[in-house]
């Protein structure tokens, strides 16, 4: 079936009545509408509601009395839920994939892989729930622990509140759900008010799988009532992904309860002489450009050797040059919109900064309404904000460097730490990269763009704290206590 066939007006998503929120299981919808637009055409995709003060109130109290239910499921339970999941998203995956072109303008091809991987992490999560490895320990170490055992068990953390972001509205909610119900925590999820429908359809599968009454809420909360939510003394975890400005407000706002951030970055890639030229060009294009850049790892910032540096430019130009721009729903289509014409206008400015400080367009530099085409930009210097900030956008910058040292500084130079990427065939190189670069991960040839879903995910710095990846988001969500055992 042809997605861009597909007639909007007709759609099930612009449902006339709306989209219900889900409270406890329970889907229900209030007086004051919420409606999503798509950043491609402004067309109406559907109209949820923003939940009342008693529903959001009631979904609190009734995960803490889920949280009871669901952690004293035995494991085998659980895996057979996380099981039911993952077919029931993956039977409307066509569903899902049109969504979220619809929604938030990722085009088709880019859909399907989000979708895939959602459905991976749910098998997994239920894997992880039935290998979730507990410890014995020999206290007789010493003289005071003789004739005594330690037994380390890990045990659910209690209700914990996950916000998620707009660009990975399918598998970004996944990666907080699955985990949580792997290890028995109940969950509210409060998606983007950009993105809010995509969650809303998972909760919907998700009640249809067996969850316990009140294990899962979805609720598009407005900003007042989500500041009240990070404070609730119920919820004993944060889980956020999104900005780091309002990362870390949220955790200055959190209290005791434990936090996971995964924030923003503005990623480097690292070119030697020595690389394959071909394969990193078409790597950075690829990590830079896809999904309109609107990804936390997306390629920023690529160094590259100077005896290498045009030979590569000229590959990455020819790259970028050959990605179609336009309709999401369009399967040939690699590069759609921005989530907004705001956030265009913003890169646009961002762009015409850095020109008017000396800098050059290469390739790109235009905008239609809420699409930036790929851009490259050369001459640019570190101050800049298309080099020192986040610019969530499908533009890159490429500088020369002399040595290889020079080029891990300069990479460093960033507030954020997240990934990063190298492209060498020199061991010594890899081993002084991953020993010198302050960040969660080193990609070495391929792109800090790299990511499967089940290795550790997370950054330093700015970019956030904890991991995120299903059994180390299980550790995140879980505390060990030990139980000791003696006899006489």
């Amino acid at each position: 079936m042809s997605y861009d066939s597909y007639e909007r007006k007709q759609s099930a998503y612009a449902k006339e009545q709306g989209w219900e929120y889900l409270v406890a299981g329970e889907f229900r919808r209030s007086q004051e509408p919420l409606a999503v637009h798509s950043p491609y055409d402004g067309a109406l995709v559907g109209i949820t509601s923003i939940p009342t003060a008693a529903d959001v109130e009631e979904a609190v109290g009734r995960a803490q009395e889920a949280f009871k239910s669901l952690a004293g499921l035995p494991t085998y339970r659980r895996a057979e839920i996380l099981r039911a999941l993952a077919a029931g998203v993956e039977a409307r995956q066509e569903e899902f994939v049109r969504l979220l072109a619809l929604e938030v303008g990722k085009p088709v091809k880019a859909g399907a892989v989000e979708v895939q991987r959602a459905v991976f992490n749910l098998r997994y999560a239920a894997e992880e729930a039935q290998r979730l490895v507990h410890e014995f320990i020999p206290l007789d170490l010493v003289p005071a622990g003789e004739g005594r055992w330690g037994i380390v068990r890990r045990f659910p953390l209690g209700p914990v509140l996950a916000i998620t972001p707009f660009n990975f509205p399918v598998n970004l909610v996944v990666h907080k759900l699955a985990p949580a119900l792997a290890v028995g925590n109940s969950l509210l999820v409060k998606p983007s008010p950009r993105a809010p429908l995509c969650a809303l359809l998972l909760g919907e599968i998700a009640v249809k799988a067996g969850l316990p009454p009140g294990a899962l809420s979805v609720l598009p909360c407005s900003l007042a009532q989500t500041e009240r939510l990070v404070q609730h003394e119920r919820f004993k975890m944060l889980t956020f992904t999104g900005s780091a400005a309002v990362g870390w407000k949220l955790k200055a706002l959190a209290g005791k309860k434990r936090v996971a951030l995964e924030l923003g970055g503005n990623a480097a890639a690292i070119v030697c002489s020595d690389a394959e030229l071909e394969l990193a060009a078409a790597r950075c294009a690829a990590g830079g450009f896809s999904y309109a850049g609107q990804s936390c790892i997306s390629v920023q910032r690529i160094f590259v050797h100077r005896p290498v540096y045009k030979d590569f430019l000229e590959r990455l130009v020819a790259q970028a040059s050959s990605l179609r721009v336009g309709n999401p729903l369009d399967e040939t289509t690699d590069v759609g919109p921005l989530i907004t014409a705001d956030d265009a206008r913003r890169v646009a400015a961002w762009v015409s900064e850095a020109v008017q400080g000396g800098a050059k367009i290469v390739v790109g530099g235009k905008r239609e309404g809420s699409i930036y085409y790929p851009t490259v930009l050369v001459a640019t210097q570190p101050e800049m904000r298309v080099n020192s900030e986040e610019i969530f956008a499908p533009v890159v910058t490429a500088e020369p460097y002399d040595t290889f040292a020079e080029a891990l500084a300069r990479a460093n130079a960033s507030p954020y730490g997240l990934q990063a990427g190298v492209f060498t065939r020199d061991i010594t190189a890899v081993f002084q990269a991953f020993e010198t670069l302050e960040v969660g991960g080193v990609v070495v040839n391929d792109v800090p763009t790299f990511r499967v879903d089940h290795m550790p995910y997370g950054g330093t710095k700015d970019s956030g704290l904890g991991r995120e990846g299903v059994r180390y988001a299980m550790e995140e969500m879980t505390e060990r206590r030990i139980l000791v055992l003696s006899w006489p």
